[in-house]
């Protein structure tokens, strides 16, 4: 099974990400930390995305797509994976589709798990209070909203179009979102 996890940031789609990869046996692929093992590697592609954050740069969308190509392609996600943190625009989410379409798979599902701003910015501020992260400010978090409203909101757009997108309102406790996801997917 081939997901996309989509929502705005504290939405809970690493928490359900994980919940979902001991349920269906299939890897959870963050573009953060795809960067990290190739930078801990030093692959060819992790050298190039260090070089480029080491300027303070953003990793450009082929960088990005190649280690997700060669994370994607590994025997453990022969029976599928979630993504996580990619596609995060319309452009991304059309190089995806090509990067699908040349390995010959397809995704099953897109999940867009739904949260109310106000409950984003509730959950991130009791999260950067639990890890003692400062830069989890109000205004900071309305900002990182207001670009996924911009950017990525329109991913789910995409998909819908697709006909694979499922909304999920991610109100309520883990165990309540996890039960949904699961009635969607079946398992």
């Amino acid at each position: 099974m081939r997901i996309v996890l989509l929502g705005a940031p504290g939405s809970g789609k690493g928490t359900q990400a994980k919940l979902m990869v001991e349920q269906l046996n299939i890897p959870h692929v963050s573009t953060g930390d795809l960067f990290r093992a190739a930078i801990a590697a030093k692959t060819p592609l992790g050298l190039a995305a260090k070089e480029v954050m080491d300027k303070g740069d953003l990793v450009s969308d082929d960088i990005t797509l190649g280690m997700l190509k060669e994370r994607i392609t590994q025997a453990d996600a022969s029976a599928g994976f979630i993504l996580d943190g990619f596609p995060r625009n319309l452009v991304q989410a059309e190089m995806l589709e090509g990067l699908l379409k040349e390995l010959e798979m397809t995704l099953d599902h897109a999940l867009l798990i739904q949260v109310d701003p106000d409950e984003v910015v509730a959950r991130i501020a009791k999260r950067a209070e639990i890890e003692g992260r400062a830069d989890d400010t109000e205004d900071v978090v309305r900002n990182r909203l207001n670009v996924y409203k911009e950017q990525t909101a329109p991913v789910g757009e995409f998909y819908k179009k697709q006909d694979i997108v499922t909304e999920i309102l991610g109100k309520g406790s883990i165990e309540d979102v996890q039960e949904r996801i699961q009635a969607v997917l079946r398992f």
